[in-house]
């Protein structure tokens, strides 16, 4: 939760194409599997999963080709209701009544022997939302996988990667649901439609590996949430979410999720929290989980926008960046966990209204990259990033742009945007991968995830288009989907509302929209509360408190009545319920 000030007018950078990952839905599903001839020796397998909340559904298609290569498709099917297509990536669509045609996005319209493509689309619908029952590729009803005849070169039969990793680990799997953050939801009014949600299990306090009565895991210790995660998973691929987040000093600039270890405290980091936690997701008996860490929120780019000689400097975050054990922490956790086969490591990067400005965002990619560097770890143990983590900044800003100019101003020099490079979390995900990329060395294939818990930002008062363009401010204003007073906020803000459901490879470059963060637990107490956890009292969390530099001076925007961080908070809960969007049914 650490957030940051405006910077000088950056320049602007530009950006490469992103490569496009395949994708599949969480949450309710309904798959089909279908062998499909298409030409004259093409066979392909259609999975069709659809995330449904009463009066629409996202669904994502995933073809995988299972004969000749393909080069421009299109995938036909018929509905069997009234469901209609309202928008759509990575492809095109038609569609009359009940017959909908998919038409390759051409970036993706090459599919390789046994490759796979996906596309995926949001759409209504009143009544029943069967699946299609049947599909065709490039107008051929599918009738059956081809034979391949013979196996030219029986022998080999090569992993493309050595240590077992897949390229998206949410790609045909469920994911984890924390049966501790489940019934709390369901303890709500109206919980129930969302319950069934996964969301991370946070290892917040060296206790909590062996289980410590928490709010957040309950009297289950990491074991016992990877064995219910084994029986959940039935056999089938599975997805374990995991947050890492106990570093020395930690959260130096934010009182409220401060830790129990001193700023020199990384032998004890190490020694008693990451090695344990090693060890146990090194057993065999997890094996065939794909275990996803979320490494170390609001950590390394405190060591950007909150050090000396900024205005938001704290001494706390000057002794973290003096002493490295910010980034010796990360490096490590990255290291020990990287080294185990099927565990997918995401640091974490902050959110675009905190570093999306040129010079943040460089200076943090540098730091990401050090850390990756560090304590024997290499880039190759990190399978991604995580952005907006427990965070409120909108998913996408469809009213306003970078690049327009109302009013003969920029939007950039609105009052909002403030010269940052972007407005939301997509585009500045997405830039970040590029960036790691393209100037650090990371892997092509780095994924991202982004934390859409609490970023919905729905309800009666969710703007429908533009503001008026009288001036900027105005339509900036009138246009934006996050009500924040300032996207430095971080606490329990109000008029929130939940955000995309958990989803697989919505957009390119993006692994997964996730809820990292369990909507319902508190960011900080809105008073002093004493407890035993090391968490402070931060007047960010405070309602009446009228800012700092960190926000520009203006109020807090948090709710009243809140517990300590992580502790369930009822009233937040419901309010994330009301204003969802998409909207909870």
């Amino acid at each position: 939760m650490s957030t940051i000030p405006r910077a000088a007018d950056p320049r602007a950078r530009t950006r490469r194409g992103l490569a496009v990952a395949s994708a599949l839905v969480l949450g309710t599903s309904l798959a089909v599997a279908t062998p499909t001839a298409a030409n004259a020796a093409t066979g392909c397998e259609v999975d069709y999963q659809v995330n449904d909340w009463g009066s629409g559904f996202t669904a994502s298609v995933e073809i995988t080709n299972l004969g000749d290569a393909v080069n421009g498709w299109t995938l036909g099917w018929e509905y069997g209701g009234n469901q209609q297509i309202t928008n759509i990536w990575n492809g095109s669509h038609t569609q009359s009544g009940q017959t909908v045609e998919v038409t390759d996005g051409g970036h993706n319209a090459s599919i390789a022997t046994d490759g796979t493509v996906s596309f995926g689309f949001n759409a209504s619908y009143s009544g029943s939302n069967d699946a299609p029952t049947e599909f065709t590729l490039n107008g051929v009803v599918c009738e059956g996988s081809v034979d391949p005849g013979p196996d030219p070169d029986p022998d080999p039969d090569p992993d493309p990667d050595p240590d077992g990793r897949v390229d998206n680990p949410y790609v045909g799997a469920d994911v984890y649901n924390n049966p501790i953050w489940a019934e709390n939801a369901r303890s709500e009014p109206g919980g129930d439609a969302i319950a069934d949600q996964p969301t991370g299990v946070w290892m917040d306090r060296i206790g909590a590996i062996e289980g410590n009565d928490s709010p957040t895991t309950g009297d289950m210790g990491l074991r016992d949430h990877l064995d219910e995660a084994v029986e959940q998973a039935g056999g089938d691929p599975f997805v374990f979410q995991v947050v890492i987040y106990n570093l020395p000093g930690r959260d130096c600039a934010a009182l409220a999720s401060n830790g129990e270890l001193g700023p020199d405290e990384i032998d004890r980091y190490k020694n008693e929290y990451i090695d344990p936690i090693a060890e146990i997701l090194a057993d065999p008996a997890y094996a065939d989980l794909r275990i996803v860490t979320t490494i170390e929120i609001d950590s390394l780019p405190n060591l950007v926008t909150n050090v000396s000689p900024r205005e938001t400097a704290t001494p706390e975050c000057d002794e973290m960046l003096a002493n490295g054990n910010y980034v010796e922490g990360v490096g490590y956790a990255l290291s020990e966990l990287g080294a185990i086969d099927n565990v997918y490591n995401y640091i974490d990067a902050g959110h675009h209204g905190w570093i999306g400005w040129e010079d943040n965002l460089s200076a943090s990619a540098e730091i990401f990259a050090e850390a990756a560097n560090t304590a024997g770890a290499t880039p190759e143990d990190v399978h991604g990033f995580i952005a907006n983590t427990a965070n409120y900044s909108a998913l996408r800003e469809e009213n306003f742009a970078i690049g327009e100019t109302i009013a003969g101003t920029p939007v950039r020099q609105s009052d909002w945007v403030s010269w940052n490079q972007y407005v939301d979390e997509l585009t500045f995900a997405q830039g970040l991968r590029e960036m790691m990329i393209s100037d650090h060395g990371f892997d092509p294939n780095l994924g991202m995830l982004i934390d859409t818990s609490r970023n919905g930002w729905g309800g009666p008062d969710r703007p429908t288009g533009p503001g008026p363009e009288t001036d900027v401010n105005a339509y900036v204003d009138g246009g934006r989907y996050d009500r924040r007073f300032n996207t430095g906020n971080w606490c329990n803000q109000s008029g929130a509302g939940l955000g995309e459901r958990p989803t697989t490879a919505p957009e390119p470059g993006i692994d997964a929209y996730v809820w990292m963060k369990p909507p319902g637990e508190s960011d900080g107490s809105s008073e002093p509360i004493d407890n035993d956890e090391g968490k402070g009292f931060d007047r960010m969390c405070d309602p009446t408190y009228e800012g700092n530099p960190r926000n520009n001076d203006n109020m807090s925007g948090a709710l009243p009545d809140a517990p300590i961080a992580g502790h369930w908070f009822s009233a937040q809960f419901q309010e994330l319920l009301a204003n969802a969007h998409p909207p909870v049914q």
